[in-house]
């Protein structure tokens, strides 16, 4: 136990130990940074002279099945927060459960979903059962690591912009009490942009502001709610995510650095998000809605102080002059660059369809009508949270398949496993090709990431989620395969005799097989894939992300530690259009560029 005091805001400055403190802080997100470089991150960010890293924590990765926990390796967030400490860096933990951070879900698992009656972010009992399972979980986690008991967790927020949300006024201090009656008994915190402020404070838990610019008046809006309390800039967004077919969003170092400049000038505390982005790996990216569906990409690289791969940028070097300021003694040097490499380039040299590859799913699900992913019989009955789903039905003649917008999010459509067009929020409408007898409608559904923010969380079910129609009427009789890819799957895929190196038109939608030679110990990289359609790319069964030739990322992050000296397998997963090659960069391209600074300020909320 700690004798002295933690982190206190009972005056218009913070006191930690009893001493005055202002929080320079920024965050790094460990579940989006591989393992293995969470140390260089965290040096880096003291080298910039920042005193507190903050991070999420995400329900859905932690309890992937309900009552199935994970705080190993990659999510060991005790070994991550007490590395922190080691290295002389205060901890800001943001528990959620609803997290928002560009992620699947806000961080809610999927399998709540399966509840026809879901209210997520409400005092609805069968989510405060599951928020009070997994609290309890976490909360043997993270007690040890809070500052009472001699760890360094000074702060702890209470769920996350709710004010952006506020569906229910009991919700709020049902998570405050959650968290204080397993212990958590450190500064709590409450996060909301300029608007959602009014609606998201809590009784006896300090309000903090997310900005971008100094407009409206922010932080005198802050000061005027709550007097001789300190004011702190939770998220000061130092860039900004991207989208799918849209441009790369830029914040300009000499734009973002006057601001920073300005709100330490009035003695404000400030917390950059991001410092450093890093991925959204696998199939974790969320989405956006506001009015029109809009995946986001692979890359977290957010235009932050550290880019995706770890490099020191501009916005770095300027910034650190900046906190060097606020710091009697000089800063720390900085790391030294991480090695990367482009290495050779790597051929395809086998392939497995789609269609072979359905024996090494899990078994089949069979059901007169469409059944969402959520709600799939598979993962111990937990249901399917990302990935493929592919429906099958049998049909006996052409003409108009309309899917009323039953889609979520992308269907490829096949005829006898021909490719005839793709279904999506756009086009609900394909002309199907006359044939003779009974054949077989494939959908081959993509959940592209679930809305992480905004009003729509309840309605964020994929695959399937309604009739399909054929001529007005409703598709009927289904086999339904669940593609999510993980490595169990992966790993069989790898193992079975069926990948053939002839290839044809037919091997697509389907797996395509190259092998990368590492000589020395391996170097970051970035995987290029020139000539390609859409898909996914997996590196020694490590699930890297989705490509789309659309932009506008046009790579895929290789961290070196998840390559091994000798031979590495790399598998795409392609949909549309496959190519001979596998190129690899060392330096990424972040495709066409938009400056965020023009941007109308509401397009950011």
């Amino acid at each position: 136990m700690s004798s002295l005091e933690g982190l206190r805001a009972n005056s218009s400055h913070f006191t930690l130990e009893g001493q005055p403190f202002r929080i320079l802080g920024g965050s790094i997100h460990y579940f989006r940074v591989p393992r293995a470089y969470w140390e260089d991150r965290m040096l880096k960010m003291r080298a910039c002279g920042l005193n507190t890293l903050t991070t999420y924590v995400p329900w859905n990765l932690h309890e992937p099945e309900r009552g199935l926990f994970n705080f190993q390796d990659q999510l060991d967030l005790r070994a991550y927060v007490t590395l922190a400490a080691d290295l002389g860096l205060w901890v800001i933990l943001r528990p959620g459960p609803y997290i928002c951070a560009e992620w699947d879900l806000g961080g809610l698992p999927s399998w709540l979903l399966q509840d026809k009656g879901m209210q997520l972010r409400t005092t609805y009992p069968g989510f405060v059962d599951a928020v009070n399972h997994y609290f309890d979980k976490l909360a043997s986690v993270v007690k040890p690591l809070m500052f009472t008991n001699g760890g360094p967790v000074i702060a702890v927020q209470v769920e996350n912009e709710y004010g952006s949300y506020a569906k229910d006024e009991d919700y709020m201090p049902l998570i405050k009490n959650c968290l204080e009656s397993r212990g958590i008994n450190e500064l709590l915190l409450t996060s909301d942009n300029w608007e959602g402020l009014r609606y998201g404070g809590i009784e006896g838990v300090l309000k903090t502001i997310n900005l971008q610019r100094l407009s409206f008046g922010a932080i005198h809006h802050l000061a005027d709610m709550q007097p001789q309390k300190p004011l702190m800039v939770m998220e000061y967004w130092s860039g900004w995510f991207d989208v799918w077919g849209e441009n790369h969003h830029v914040f300009h170092a000499e734009d973002m650095v006057a601001v920073v400049s300005e709100i330490l000038e009035r003695g404000v505390s400030i917390n950059l998000y991001m410092f450093h982005g890093g991925t959204s790996f696998g199939f974790m990216n969320g989405a956006m809605d506001l009015g029109t569906y809009k995946p986001q990409v692979t890359s977290y690289d957010y235009d932050a102080p550290l880019s995706e791969a770890g490099d020191v940028t501009p916005k770095y070097q300027l910034l650190r002059n900046v906190f060097s300021q606020y710091h009697s003694e000089r800063l720390p040097e900085v790391p030294s660059p991480t090695e990367r490499t482009a290495y050779d380039t790597a051929l395809i040299q086998q392939h497995l369809s789609l269609w072979d590859s359905l024996p090494f799913t899990e078994k089949p699900c069979r059901s007169d009508t469409p059944v969402n992913m959520e709600n799939l019989p598979v993962n111990n009955n937990n249901g399917q949270s990302f990935g493929y789903t592919l429906y099958e039905t049998t049909i006996t003649c052409g003409e108009t398949l309309n899917s009323r917008n039953a889609i979520r999010d992308r269907a490829l459509v096949f005829v006898d496993r021909q490719y005839v067009g793709c279904l999506d929020y756009k086009t609900q409408e394909l002309v199907l090709p006359e044939g003779e007898g009974e054949r077989t409608l494939s959908l081959l559904v993509e959940n592209c990431g679930r809305v992480n923010y905004g009003k729509a969380l309840n309605e964020q079910r994929k695959g399937i989620v309604g009739d399909i129609f054929l001529n007005h009427a409703p598709l009927r009789g289904f086999t339904i395969y669940c593609l999510d890819m993980k490595p169990g799957f992966m790993k069989r895929l790898m193992c079975s005799g069926q990948w053939k190196s002839d290839f044809k038109s037919s091997s697509i939608p389907g797996f395509f097989l190259a092998r990368l030679h590492v000589t020395g110990p391996p170097k970051d990289t970035f995987i290029k894939l020139p000539g390609w359609g859409k898909g996914v790319v997996f590196v020694n069964g490590q699930n890297l992300g989705r490509h789309w030739f659309i932009g506008p990322q046009h790579f895929l992050y290789l961290p070196g530690p998840w390559l091994g000296s000798g031979e590495n397998q790399i598998v795409v997963f392609e949909e549309q259009k496959a190519d001979v090659k596998i190129m690899f960069v060392d330096n990424p391209e972040y495709g066409r560029t938009i400056d965020v600074y023009k941007l109308p300020f509401c397009s950011l909320l």
